[in-house]
């Protein structure tokens, strides 16, 4: 971003595809009173969103400002390409993979439609699917990447980080190659892992599942989104995740030889780079990752107990960075691990003990 004033969002705004990441966004415009118009393929999903005071259907009269293509990869380059030739507005996709559509776009369309094309790229979403999934909420905090080809106008490139400040996000300008190596590396990757640790469980013995608790449910929590979808987005990056995977596969095979030869110091080293790996990641508003500490509580599974131990949490006057619940088999109660900042752990666990929670060390 440079430090000249964006150009306004003042719509019309156009979304097309009223799906997850198309629907969240037109509630945000709509939020804000900006005029937004949807087209879809499904006219259940246009009734959908519009029902949730997302938008209404578009019309050939609409003069949007903006398009947003938010489309499944293997339709968004004809998208951009049909939303160029129809409007005089900037178009923007909200794809997971940039630069595999802007070379199909580019020999389609003008010089001066091409300006008006911006890539761009929001770090949310969910497992689920479709516009009841949606949510005005979704992009708060959550980065954005804008990725400006070499003859986009300058003007279009501040829109669409106009529309990303108004999501509530943190606008990221890079290219389309290189987001494609970031999110093969940080997202493509991940989600693959992902599958692979659930695949072991699929044909798992029943009593094997049974001990299954929250770590099982962390790692292969992204595993459930859409096959389909998910075949669609490796296949237009497929040579960062090629790249990668042969990383994983090499890494993968020096892991077994050091379990196999019961080699220790080999196999530290190995964990040890998880760690680092893990410490390397942003923390909370994009800065360095600070030093936290899990605090785990039984808390009985009755209604307003979890709010009443996030009351309790607020009113010691300990911040909590992050939750997770586990339900305990088999018992009336779940165990939550409330992520806190070290140096507030002890502090927060002799206050909750004091007021009677039941805690774990």
């Amino acid at each position: 971003m440079t430090d000249d004033p964006l150009p306004a969002l003042t719509g019309p705004v156009e979304v097309v595809g009223a799906g997850l990441i198309g629907t969240s966004i037109a509630l945000v415009c709509s939020r804000l009173g900006i005029e937004v118009v949807l087209r879809d393929a499904s006219e259940e999903n246009i009734r959908t969103a519009h029902g949730l005071g997302a938008g209404r259907a578009a019309t050939d009269a609409d003069r949007p400002q903006l398009v947003v293509v938010a489309v499944p990869p293997a339709r968004i380059a004809d998208a951009i390409v049909e939303a160029l030739g129809r409007t005089d507005a900037v178009v923007t996709d909200v794809g997971s993979v940039k630069a595999a559509p802007l070379a199909a776009v580019t020999p389609r369309v003008g010089a001066a439609d091409l300006a008006r094309y911006v890539g761009s790229h929001p770090m949310a979403g969910s497992e689920r699917s479709g516009p009841l999934a949606a949510s005005a909420a979704l992009f708060d905090g959550r980065p954005w990447a804008v990725t400006p080809h070499g003859s986009a106008d300058s003007h279009a490139v501040g829109l669409v980080e106009s529309l990303v400040l108004e999501c509530g996000a943190a606008p990221v300008r890079m290219g389309p190659t290189e987001h494609d190596r970031a999110v093969a590396r940080i997202s493509h990757l991940p989600h693959l892992a992902a599958v692979l640790v659930a695949g072991r469980l699929a044909t798992a013995p029943v009593e094997h599942l049974a001990l299954s608790g929250q770590g099982v449910r962390d790692v292969t929590r992204v595993a459930a989104s859409d096959p389909a979808l998910w075949q669609q987005i490796l296949e237009a990056n497929s040579e960062a995740v090629l790249d990668l995977l042969a990383e994983v596969r090499a890494d993968l095979d020096a892991l077994m030889t050091a379990v196999a030869a019961d080699s220790g110091p080999d196999l530290v080293e190995i964990l040890a780079r998880g760690n680092a790996g893990t410490a390397a990641i942003p923390g909370k508003h994009g800065g360095p990752a600070r030093p936290t500490r899990s605090v785990f509580v039984a808390v009985p599974d009755h209604p307003g107990e979890l709010a009443r131990l996030f009351g309790d949490a607020g009113e010691i006057g300990v911040n909590i960075e992050d939750v997770h619940i586990d339900h305990d088999p088999g018992r009336p109660v779940g165990l939550t691990e409330l992520v806190v900042e070290r140096g507030s752990a002890e502090r927060l666990l002799a206050a909750l003990e004091s007021r009677g929670w039941t805690t774990h060390r």
